[in-house]
């Protein structure tokens, strides 16, 4: 996790539709022009149409009105106010996901609709705790999809971790029960289940994640310990709703945000931590193990905005 100038550089790139999005309008929008009321206006757009949110976008504008109203300003001076606010809304919410070892195993269960990104998520974390020389299993709780297991196991083999698996189409909740008996009694230091995500059938997808929780939960009261949320920034302002949605479901303590790098709505993290202040663990920019990264409100700020 030493290589800090490398994933800022991979931070830069991923964010790079995002970053052109909001630098292109800061450039066109403030070349030789005075902060005036129509200068104000035109940017709450530019952010807005970046996905920031209108609050986000009103609380950035505030600040600029009340640094530099009636001042000529440059790009890069706007840039330089526009990383410091967006950094202010989500320096409360950036926090590393903490494992407890002492617990054997910390349980973690993974939700989100399918295609955020749930099950690589899953094998991008479990190797990186497993390198960092924790016992990690893995749980194949998406019993529909085939496919969903299959790519657990080879995350698993690719990281060393093993992956516990059912019957296809069997029932997630008592595979749960059997994973969390087992790492228990083999002294795990942490177990990741994955979900199920179908959402276009909203009630048997809460059902079935309320009853996961609540099997597990005769075996330990206090797990699961962390509930994440993954998320794919692509769905720019619907990923609002899905969190919404989730919180309706089971109790969400922290989000990941995946494929940063093919979408121009980074902003919309910005909206989540000023909507729900919900902690964000970590932010994915490629395919690698190495591009999920906790995440970090300064870079992700001056990433976002194009500032070195």
């Amino acid at each position: 996790m030493n290589d800090k100038p490398g994933w800022i550089g991979r931070l830069k790139a991923g964010l790079g539709k995002s970053r052109q999005k909001v630098t292109q309008g800061l450039t066109d929008l403030f070349t030789k022009r005075r902060l005036d009321d129509q200068a104000l206006e035109e940017l709450e757009e530019l952010l807005i149409a970046a996905d920031m949110g209108l609050p986000v976008a009103a609380k950035v504008v505030g600040a600029l009105k009340r640094q530099r109203f009636g001042q000529d300003v440059s790009p890069e001076e706007v840039k330089a106010v526009l990383a410091e606010e967006i950094a202010a809304i989500l320096a409360p919410v950036a926090k590393p996901l903490e494992i407890r070892p002492e617990r054997k195993p910390h349980v973690v269960l993974v939700v989100g609709v399918n295609g955020a990104g749930k099950t690589t998520t899953i094998g991008k974390m479990a190797q990186f705790y497993k390198e960092s020389g924790l016992s990690v299993t893995l749980v194949a709780g998406d019993t529909f999809r085939a496919a969903a297991v299959e790519q657990l196991k080879v995350w698993g083999d690719r990281a060393k971790c093993p992956v516990i698996a059912g019957p296809a189409n069997g029932d997630a909740a008592g595979l749960a029960f059997d994973a969390l008996t087992k790492t228990k009694a083999d002294g795990a230091d942490v177990l990741f289940i994955d979900t199920a995500g179908r959402l276009h059938n909203k009630t048997d997808l809460m059902a079935e994640l309320q009853k996961v929780v609540r099997v597990i939960k005769k075996i330990d009261a206090s797990v699961p310990h962390d509930v994440l949320l993954v998320l794919d920034a692509t769905v720019g302002q619907n990923a609002h709703s899905q969190v919404a949605t989730f919180l309706e479901m089971v109790n969400v303590t922290g989000l990941i945000l995946t494929k940063l790098d093919g979408t121009a709505r980074g902003g919309v993290l910005a909206a989540l931590a000023e909507k729900f202040g919900l902690p964000v663990h970590a932010i994915g920019v490629g395919e690698a193990a190495g591009d999920l990264r906790p995440f970090d409100a300064r870079d992700f700020a001056r990433s976002l905005v194009g500032l070195e």
